[in-house]
């Protein structure tokens, strides 16, 4: 088209529209390339391959793209199970999260994906796991047509670039995908894709310890006990979540147990649940180097914590119940069983946000006391500033 640049969408041009990203250059079309200057060879969310069948020795079968979907409480082995994936032959779109001191062994999570959780949840606010009950209805009303052009436009690119690769799966990893799961779900198959979800599964006592270990070591003893609290309601709030929102769609869950204690034997049945093809396994294989049994250093007891009971209870049973998915992901008698869970956790939360309802009140007095101090003190020194 003369006098219009072709511009392919950039990393980071979500923090931004990436019309006005590029704004001065020009009139200019967003394109996929592939799409643009190979016309009729690709389609968004699958791949065109020839087979010759009796009577139709020219058909052409479309073979449908699968977004696989790993979530899952954080520190609860989410990388592991998607460096598995990726060894397994799934395509992880690149750049990947770089790995640090916190997990030297690799996050096998898309960049982009990462930062567009962070920057369409974090100012929310919505944590990667949340205890409040109304969490998923705020994410999603964070989400505008602007969120769904962004990940329209990465996800068409995605798809094209796979479809030239021959590949037919792609991992989408990232703790925070649960909380605009619908959004995944109907930019999916709006390109033609077939989103599907791996939920790992590890006991709440061993995901808060290691949380600890993670985050909170430079806590003193009175926040890291209400933060132990918190994150034991918000695993329990998490997991709800999860089931209720990948509810239709094929699904699995793996505990953490099962990985790394016969990776071969969980995959499998994952990837049986999820129609995914694997390559060769029968061998030593490259999983057999990564997984390490020796990951797993909590134990999976409440022995430490200090946390109510009620909530130790509620989370027992929750665990139980989730559990219960791993060989039936669909079994509707256990997902009317974590309803009732779910809403016995609704009452709980509510008595306990409405027992601190004062605490509440004089900490956000406080903090708005401090606001006004510091915005006194920067009227003052513009003032003198002006002088």
């Amino acid at each position: 088209m003369p006098g219009t640049s072709v511009v392919r969408p950039p990393y980071g041009a979500w923090l931004t529209s990436l019309r006005d990203s590029h704004a001065g250059e020009g009139p200019t079309r967003f394109v996929c390339a592939a799409t643009e200057y190979l016309p009729g060879l690709f389609r968004s969310g699958g791949r065109r391959i020839r087979r010759e069948a009796p009577g139709y020795p020219d058909r052409v079968v479309e073979q449908q793209v699968k977004l696989v979907v790993v979530t899952g409480s954080g520190r609860s082995g989410t990388s592991s199970v998607a460096g598995t994936l990726k060894r397994l032959g799934l395509y992880i779109p690149q750049p990947e999260v770089e790995t640090d001191e916190r997990n030297p062994r690799g996050y096998y999570e898309p960049l982009w994906v990462a930062e567009f959780h962070k920057w369409l949840l974090n100012p929310i606010p919505v944590r990667t796991i949340d205890s409040r009950p109304n969490a998923g209805k705020i994410a999603k009303k964070a989400v505008t047509p602007e969120v769904e052009q962004q990940l329209r436009e990465w996800l068409r690119e995605q798809l094209a670039l796979v479809t030239e690769r021959g590949e037919t799966q792609i991992l989408l990893k990232d703790t925070r995908a649960y909380w605009v799961y619908d959004l995944w779900q109907r930019m999916a198959a709006e390109l033609g894709a077939q989103l599907t979800s791996l939920t790992m599964l590890r006991h709440p006592a061993q995901v808060v310890r290691s949380r600890d270990a993670a985050y909170l070591t430079d806590m003193d003893r009175g926040f890291r006990q209400k933060r132990e609290t918190t994150n034991v309601a918000a695993w329990i709030n998490a997991a709800f979540e999860t089931e209720r929102v990948t509810r239709g769609n094929p699904r699995a869950f793996v505990p953490y147990y099962d990985l790394i204690g016969d990776w071969r034997a969980a995959m499998s049945r994952a990837g049986t649940q999820l129609g995914l093809t694997f390559n060769d396994t029968s061998g030593h294989h490259p999983v057999d180097d990564f997984i390490d049994a020796g990951l797993n250093r909590s134990n999976p007891d409440w022995e430490g914590l200090e946390v109510a009971p009620t909530l130790v209870d509620l989370a027992d049973r929750s665990w139980d119940a989730m559990n219960a998915l791993v060989e039936a992901p669909g079994d509707e008698t256990v997902m009317k069983r974590i309803d009732g869970l779910r809403e016995e956790y609704v009452d709980l939360y509510e008595s306990a946000a409405a027992i601190a309802l004062d605490e509440t009140t004089a900490q956000v007095a406080k903090v708005r006391k401090k606001l006004k101090a510091r915005l006194a003190e920067a009227e003052a020194e513009i003032e003198r500033l002006r002088g």
